[in-house]
């Protein structure tokens, strides 16, 4: 029987990757163990559990950005944690660590190699974070989800996707996703969503040019996240919900999407072949922008800095693209290019080579 302790967490983007790949273990092999690491205070502490794997705890331990009294703690509490991942894969018998990145990838990292245990790493960002670039140095494989992410023996693979995702029949779905909005099954739609909490300047943008998008003769289905106040234009054809439990409903019904470019959204929207314009995130470190750079180079998608994103820039460029049926044509060939749904599977394909090379 095989072990595997997939480590990651922090946020969704981590969790779910690692969730789908566990999920392809147990599904061909029930024998195997297949556990996870994480931290207490990360979402892996809620959605783990409630996948039904096991949760093994590691101290969070985050790297110093600045001297100051935290990084003097630093050394001290990384070795404590090391020590404490070390004490899991003893005991458990682990025979592979798979990390996704996050709090508890590092620790993880340092302390499989300390065990003479093979490292797999899965970098789901195009610009990879601290943790997987330390993991990378000495892992027996590295798949990212995007080509040209600078890690070392990086092998695209794809994003791990969700089941609901990677089994999603949109074509399937549409009346019950026009029933779930209330609109016309046969009449185009534009999704726009900008994560749970909503992204102000989509929001401020398409309440402001509704009936504009409306005119084309599409719908829009709005999902302005739990925080937006701004309310909703009442424009027949128009939708806002606060937020969507059902984003297999919401994709079901997307001819077009307008979103933030996340590396789990770039992906998915990519998997299901649904043209994009791409609006990134300003704050951070520039990833978003890079995980739709091949969406764009391969004509699937466009991209527009948050910056220039209002009511004007959607009657300017938005409105024009609904028009143009033989150029959303195109991006739909094109998404077909760069999306993928094998990337879970690809992923256990690096562990099963790394575990065999043992």
């Amino acid at each position: 029987m095989t072990t595997y302790l997939l480590a990651g967490g922090g946020t969704a983007g981590h969790v779910n990757p690692l969730l789908a790949v566990a999920d392809v273990l147990r599904d061909r092999d029930p024998g195997a163990e297949v556990i996870v690491l994480g931290t207490r205070e990360g979402l892996e502490a809620r959605l783990v559990p409630d996948r039904g794997y096991e949760l093994l705890i590691v101290d969070k331990v985050p790297f110093p950005r600045r001297p100051n009294g935290a990084a003097l703690r630093f050394p001290a509490a990384f070795r404590r944690a090391v020590g404490q991942v070390r004490g899991h894969i003893r005991e458990r018998g682990v025979d592979v660590v798979v990390g996704f990145g996050g709090y508890a990838a590092a620790p993880a990292y340092v302390a499989a190699r300390r065990e003479g245990v093979p490292v797999v790493v899965h970098e789901a960002n195009a610009k990879p974070g601290l943790a997987n670039v330390l993991g990378a140095r000495r892992a027996a494989a590295v798949g990212v989800a995007f080509p040209g992410t600078p890690l070392r023996g990086a092998e695209e693979v794809g994003m791990p996707l969700r089941r609901e995702i990677v089994d999603l029949d949109r074509a399937a779905l549409r009346a019950e996703a026009a029933a779930h909005y209330g609109l016309d099954p046969a009449r185009p739609t534009l999704l726009v969503f900008g994560g749970s909490l909503g992204a102000r300047r989509l929001n401020e943008a398409f309440t402001g040019a509704a009936a504009d998008v409306v005119a084309t003769g599409h719908q829009l289905v709005h999902l302005a996240g739990a925080r937006w106040e701004g309310g909703a234009p009442e424009v027949p054809g128009y939708v806002q919900r606060p937020y969507e439990d059902r984003m297999d409903l919401a994709f079901a019904i997307a001819d077009v999407i307008v979103s933030r470019s996340g590396a789990a959204t770039v992906s998915e929207i990519s998997a299901l072949g649904i043209p994009a314009v791409y609006v990134p995130y300003a704050v951070g470190n520039g990833e978003q922008a890079l995980n739709a750079r091949a969406a764009v180079a391969a004509g699937a998608a466009l991209l527009v800095p948050d910056a220039e994103f209002t009511a004007d820039l959607v009657r300017a460029r938005i409105v024009p693209l609904l028009q143009d049926a033989e150029a959303l044509e195109r991006m739909r060939q094109a998404a077909a290019s760069v999306g993928s749904r094998t990337g879970a599977e690809a992923v256990v394909a690096l562990i099963d080579r790394a575990v065999a090379a043992r």
